[in-house]
């Protein structure tokens, strides 16, 4: 079942229409995905990790999970039926966890990263009453991190290794990958 989520009137006509995937968005989403963040396409955008990793940043099985997760969902934005960008959210008890966050590599730094985070924020705090949204970064991404540290996210110095040997989440051309954990506090309703 396709369920839309509406915006305020007041609003500016520019912010793109919003709705939650369906299992007939998997194909699409994950071309984003990977347009955003691998191969040569990438490159058109900041959010490229081409230089990091080279391979896959999803299949479609993936994909698949996250928009059919009991306690999640993904975030479309879209704008006369064009995806524009996508985030996931799930619910993890008192918290949000925000992943998959991918816009077209033509369209970043327009501003439509800005207004689907604070979407995706505002359906964390205030739709699902969690208290903080948190995210995995790959630490040697720092323009990404400070990205995130101006929209109130703050890093934690909290770190996982980077899944060596497993393809599903690309081929490292470095051997010191990491991920670090990122919160933003939210004001619940």
């Amino acid at each position: 079942m396709s369920e839309t989520v509406t915006g305020s009137a007041a609003e500016p006509a520019a912010e793109p229409d919003f709705r939650i995937a369906t299992a007939a968005d998997v194909p699409a989403l994950v071309e984003l995905v990977e347009s955003a963040y691998r191969g040569e396409a990438s490159r058109a955008g900041w959010t490229s990790e081409a230089d990091l990793l080279g391979g896959r940043r999803t299949d479609a099985e993936a994909v698949a999970e996250a928009v059919g997760h009991a306690e999640g969902l993904v975030l479309l934005a879209e704008r006369d039926g064009e995806l524009l960008a996508c985030c996931q959210l799930e619910r993890r008890g008192d918290r949000a966890y925000f992943g998959m966050f991918s816009v077209r590599p033509g369209l970043q730094g327009g501003g439509i990263g800005r207004v689907v985070l604070a979407r995706a924020e505002r359906l964390a705090g205030e739709e699902w009453g969690v208290g903080a949204m948190e995210m995995s970064v790959i630490e040697q991404r720092p323009e990404l991190i400070a990205w995130y540290e101006r929209r109130g996210f703050h890093r934690t110095g909290e770190f996982s290794p980077f899944p060596y040997g497993n393809e599903r989440f690309g081929v490292p051309r470095r051997p010191d990958l990491r991920f670090e954990r990122l919160v933003k506090e939210l004001n619940a309703a």
